[in-house]
């Protein structure tokens, strides 16, 4: 009797909780604790509930209300002033309080390695780590890994991770965080007096293909899948040659070198990134993306010319809005004896520039200054951060500053010389430390030499006894340039080369839409 009486007993008890564990209301997981809220336009706050529950979210002496359809829930506040800390107060069956959340301005921080690279492995590390406590900068890290089908929920963090969550900046939280992305909102914060929030979502050596979506992939890049889908057919003859690999290896007892990895299941898939890295953030409100990749693509730069900007679209169709994206070019790696003026990485940065010429709210940090010969990460980050924080002031927010270096508008030939015209002078155009260099001039036989270069006012005058009739000019075009042309903003010029060979054309500048 006592079975038959506590059978039924635990069921219903088990019955009761699992009921009360379904209709817990629970915000996504981009909604702790410290959380930074896009000031300005309207803010979309979702989450887990059971069906027909009604969920209630107020803050900021707003209050709205939604009810959940499918187990999932969503409002939307209107625009909110800076400031904080408030409390927001998310309610249903059940009620969380999210504390010490504020207002302000929100970035993604994407790329590869060079924006993975943390704070700590910095030049100046320490003294920049000891001096970064700012309770009004926050950080929140986006768990690294792929997916091959979108995700609605961020990845979950590895064992002996802390749970993802957002954080004061202090010098033990921020050590781990990106450096470019760190110096970026250190230089933001110091610009725009508001709390910014920065997002972490990023993993070295992926291509920006693995950060574009399967549709944009399918439709425009067709040779992308179908080189990814022959990988995957070779991969069981690639894994058998690494294993012999291995154990060569082994019985020289030497560390075997760096091997490819499964193409199925490796990171850098065609839209893994992008569906457990990016789809998740959607739509939490930003003010928009810094962006520091191309090393990946470097030997694929005529694709990259429409890669990156589909890319770019993507992102902001899926936001629903044309966010500033701003992005970091190459900087100077690799020196080579090679035939003169061929470069993989030069051609990477042309088609990043070219991405500023296509695209309205885009922006470049040129660091040809801080390069290092020998490492493809170079350690002085803070002039990319800041260089991004500039180009943020003009093209995000408006402010009228110099963002960018002198960049090449057009050439004239005046007998044997070369006269070329810039724009973005920022005060004048200056030769730091010296006369300048990095300029080679060419005929009709594209046979190019180094020139001889000389600031003329607000031109540049390039010729060479060898040249008798200019046809073209190539400035910083190497995979590690030595150049020195500035403006007196004291930003430098990109790269760049007044010709089209081998056959494509330089597109007109499109207006840049505020």
């Amino acid at each position: 009797m006592r079975k038959l009486i506590r059978f039924p007993l635990i069921v219903a008890l088990v019955s009761l909780c699992l009921s009360t564990a379904l209709a817990a209301v629970k915000p996504h997981g981009m909604f702790t604790d410290n959380a930074v809220l896009q000031q300005g336009r309207k803010v979309p706050v979702w989450g887990t509930a059971d069906d027909g529950e009604k969920v209630t979210v107020k803050i900021c002496g707003q209050q709205a209300c939604a009810v959940a359809k499918g187990g999932k829930w969503m409002v939307w506040l209107k625009p909110l002033k800076a400031g904080g800390p408030f409390t927001m107060t998310i309610c249903g069956t059940n009620t969380i309080e999210l504390k010490n959340v504020l207002v302000g301005e929100v970035w993604i921080c994407s790329g590869q390695s060079n924006m993975q690279w943390m704070l700590i492995s910095c030049a100046n590390s320490a003294d920049v780590i000891a001096a970064s406590k700012d309770p009004l900068l926050r950080l929140i890290d986006i768990p690294r890994g792929a997916k091959d089908e979108t995700q609605s929920e961020l990845p979950v963090a590895s064992p002996g991770q802390a749970a993802v969550a957002w954080r004061e900046c202090t010098p033990d939280t921020v050590p781990s965080f990106s450096g470019v992305g760190y110096f970026f909102g250190k230089h933001l914060r110091e610009a725009l007096k508001v709390p910014v929030g920065l997002i972490g979502s990023n993993v070295g050596g992926t291509p920006a293909e693995a950060w574009t979506s399967r549709r944009v992939l399918e439709k425009e890049f067709p040779e992308i899948l179908a080189s990814h889908a022959q990988a995957i057919k070779n991969w069981p003859q690639v894994e058998a040659n690494n294993q012999k690999i291995i154990a060569k290896a082994k019985a020289e007892k030497k560390q075997p070198p760096r091997l490819p990895q499964n193409p199925a299941t490796s990171g850098q898939r065609p839209a893994g990134l992008y569906n457990a890295m990016i789809v998740p953030l959607e739509p939490y409100a930003i003010a928009g993306a810094i962006w520091y990749q191309g090393e990946s693509n470097a030997g694929r730069a005529y694709q990259y010319r429409t890669l990156f900007p589909a890319m770019i679209k993507n992102w902001r169709k899926d936001w629903g809005y044309n966010f500033p994206f701003l992005f970091v070019q190459l900087a100077p790696f690799m020196k080579i004896e090679a035939e003169p003026m061929e470069s993989n990485w030069a051609e990477l940065r042309e088609a990043q520039l070219l991405t500023t010429v296509k695209l309205p709210k885009t922006g470049q940090a040129v660091i040809t200054d801080v390069g290092e010969e020998t490492d493809i990460h170079p350690k002085q980050k803070e002039p990319v951060g800041q260089r991004l924080a500039i180009a943020a002031q003009a093209i995000a927010y408006g402010q009228k500053i110099e963002f960018s270096g002198p960049a090449y508008a057009g050439m004239k030939v005046q007998g044997n010389k070369a006269v070329l015209s810039f724009t973005h002078l920022g005060g004048g155009l200056v030769a730091k430390d010296g006369a300048l260099k990095g300029f080679a001039i060419s005929g009709a036989d594209k046979k190019f030499v180094n020139a001889q270069a000389e600031i003329q006012g607000d031109k540049i005058v390039v010729c060479s006894p060898q040249v008798a009739k200019p046809a073209a000019v190539r400035y910083g075009w190497a995979n590690f340039p030595v150049v020195n042309l500035w403006n007196k903003a004291g930003l430098p010029a990109s790269p760049f080369r007044t010709d089209n060979w081998p056959g494509v054309t330089w597109p007109k500048p499109v207006e840049k839409k505020k």
